[in-house]
């Protein structure tokens, strides 16, 4: 529940949103360019939230891998 919280959640769902009624309003204009990009622009919203989450992930996974690997070597 806190992912649908988080600021980079609500910046690419307003993105998505902001896109989608863009592609909306190309069709009901009949511009097809506009519509064009408003769909472009909602799959490269998603794209960019996947990969910072990805990101974060993985720093994520580094430090804990790093903070298990330094507190191995000093026990041992």
């Amino acid at each position: 529940m806190e992912k649908f919280k988080s600021r980079k959640f609500l910046m690419c769902l307003a993105a998505a949103l902001a896109s989608i009624g863009a592609s909306i309003a190309g069709l009901a204009t009949a511009n097809e360019k506009v519509a064009t990009v408003g769909i472009v622009c909602t799959i490269i919203s998603s794209a960019i939230y996947a990969f910072c989450e990805a990101w974060v992930d993985s720093s994520s996974a580094k430090a804990n891998t790093t903070h298990i690997e330094s507190t191995t070597k000093s026990e041992g």
